[in-house]
């Protein structure tokens, strides 16, 4: 019911068919999964309100009536009024300001469905970054958006335009939300929603609205007729997103990410099981369940390793790039089920098609689809070796017994590493965790200092080591990041880190500190993971890693997490 209720409307019967009619619906909405409004402390500058809506999957229902599936696609025309020095912004390819009146309106020309509508509203301020892209954020991190991004955009437009022909949707603007934005990024077409939190991580950020750009054609342009496929839009994605970063960055930058990324999909499929439903391509949405629960990163992952075992029957990307230009110059503007994609894919290649390669035994098309497990193929990244090598062996040198060769290992300066390189290590010093004391103990003397002064990406993933192994000495760290964090991506990981093990009082005690600085779904969310398995809380001496301030016990419990829920601190990926 958070979501809102069906509304059937009659139809007179003097209806003809096909003849065209008009329903008026007047509405009023309520506060709705869809709809985050934020006081002016939640955000940035601190100065007004804001508002913003994140569609996706259903979430827009309870926003607008609206045929909410991705099966239908319509335009959009709406009316906004607002206060005086408050932007509106929309999901749009027109718009208009009455300065008299404060109206904004707003027209999409192309047909869209219905959870690619959005809109903020905000102390908005912009810049041009590229002949068709501007940047929107607040005033004080305008600046930063402005040299993290000026003249990129119009590269990797350009790139997918080389790959999949022409980018559809006039401009691609792209707006820095407050840190309550739940996800990482929204392709909302023509303007790009992404969490102000990920400008500090410049390879995530690459790779985030790279992504985001592949969207417009795979998701926006031919959409997914239903979300038991979401593959068909994150797959093709992100094997595009991949061939625009290989284009631009090369090959090894590429194959480092897609390592990074592959080894968190490893990483589900040990804590789910080879055999779990949710491993699928085509999974089964049963009535009453969230579209949005589904999506992990098999979704992604997996898609994208069925999508590039496509590309590698055609013996070269550049004939897989052509084919998925008339792809999209055939569907685009529509939503299409798998079928649709693997009948064109087999039309085009007909030599393909003759060698019934659908069927090559261990890769068939539909056990790709519906087989439980990891891909039934991955890609090669033997290009990316020169990026990959030194991490395997760094972290060979610290998990090999005995520990005689740290003056090796410290040896290794983290900060000529690329981000993706840190973060493969430090994935997979997790991944081992907890390690020996000594092993732990002499990673904070060769890296804490340099990890300090990293980005968040780096930074979450050291302090999460921290947490697993219990290391006090770093602890204090762990409070000053909390402190400092209004993100879900960058507090949630270590909350279900810090309950899981010994450190809950110490938990509690951030909490309550700055609980008033998380927006309030954020704070039930942390609420819920404090909650689970209450009492007893342990005893232990917090005196090493607190100021003065005694442990708390959490009054207000809530229900716990749904059960079976993978938490984050398992998977360990942002995006």
């Amino acid at each position: 019911t958070d979501y809102g209720s069906s509304l059937t409307v009659s139809l007179p019967a003097a209806l003809q068919p096909h003849q065209p009619f008009q329903i008026i619906v007047r509405y009023t909405t309520a506060d709705g999964p869809a709809i985050w409004w934020l006081d002016p402390e939640l955000t940035y500058g601190n100065a007004k309100p804001f508002v913003f809506t994140q569609g996706h999957s259903v979430c827009n229902r309870s926003f607008f009536p609206c045929f909410d599936t991705p099966a239908v696609k319509c335009t959009y025309s709406a009316t906004v009024k607002a206060p005086e020095g408050i932007q509106v912004l929309m999901s749009a390819t027109q718009s208009t300001y009455l300065e008299e009146e404060g109206v904004y309106q707003f027209y999409m020309e192309y047909p869209v469905p219905a959870y690619l509508v959005a809109l903020v509203a905000g102390d908005l301020t912009h810049a041009d970054i590229g002949p068709r892209s501007r940047v929107w954020a607040e005033p004080c991190l305008l600046p930063t958006a402005i040299s993290k991004l000026s003249g990129m955009v119009e590269r990797w437009l350009t790139a997918a335009e080389s790959l999949y022909g022409p980018y559809i949707w006039g401009r691609y603007d792209i707006v820095f939300l407050p840190p309550s934005f739940p996800i990482v990024a929204m392709e909302n077409p023509c303007l790009t929603f992404i969490i102000s939190s990920i400008l500090e991580s410049d390879e995530f950020l690459i790779i985030d609205v790279i992504h985001e750009v592949a969207h417009s054609w795979f998701g926006n342009a031919v959409t997914n007729a239903t979300w038991e496929e979401m593959w068909l839009s994150e797959g093709l994605a992100t094997y595009a997103q991949r061939r625009i970063t290989t284009e631009t960055y090369g090959a090894a930058f590429t194959c480092l990410e897609t390592a990074f990324r592959l080894d968190a999909l490893h990483r589900q499929m040990k804590l789910l099981g080879e055999d779990n439903p949710v491993s699928k391509l085509q999974v089964k949405l049963e009535p009453g369940v969230n579209p949005s629960n589904l999506m992990n990163l098999f979704t992604y992952e997996k898609g994208y390793c069925f999508v590039y075992y496509l590309s590698q029957l055609c013996g070269d990307p550049r004939h897989f790039d052509s084919f998925l230009r008339a792809y999209i110059e055939k569907y685009k503007f529509t939503s299409v089920v798998a079928q649709d994609l693997l009948d064109s894919f087999l039309n085009f290649f007909p030599e393909l098609k003759e060698q019934c390669v659908e069927s090559k035994a261990g890769l068939e098309f539909e056990r790709w689809l519906n087989a439980t497990g990891p891909p039934l193929a991955e890609p090669d990244l033997s290009q990316g070796s020169s990026l990959t090598r030194p991490v395997e062996t760094l972290f060979k040198l610290w998990t090999t017994e005995p520990l005689d060769s740290v003056a090796a290992a410290s040896s290794v300066d983290l900060t000529k590493w690329r981000t993706f390189q840190t973060v493969l290590f430090l994935d997979r010093l997790l991944d081992g965790s907890p390690l020996p004391h000594e092993v732990i103990k002499k990673l904070s003397e060769c890296y804490s200092s340099q990890l300090d002064s990293m980005n968040a990406e780096i930074r979450i993933r050291w302090l999460q080591i921290v947490v697993r192994n219990d290391y006090y000495p770093d602890l204090y760290k762990v409070r000053r990041f909390l402190e400092n964090q209004m993100s879900r991506m960058y507090t949630i990981p270590l909350y279900e880190d810090l309950c899981t093990g010994t450190l809950k009082s110490f938990a509690l005690e951030i909490f309550y500190q700055t609980q008033n600085q998380l927006h309030p779904n954020l704070r039930k969310t942390i609420q819920q993971i404090l909650s689970q398995g209450l009492n007893p809380l342990p005893a232990i001496d917090t005196t090493a890693v607190t100021t003065d301030t005694p442990a708390m016990v959490l009054e207000d419990k809530v229900s716990e997490a749904t059960n079976g829920a993978i938490s984050l601190r398992d998977v360990n990926v942002s995006a």
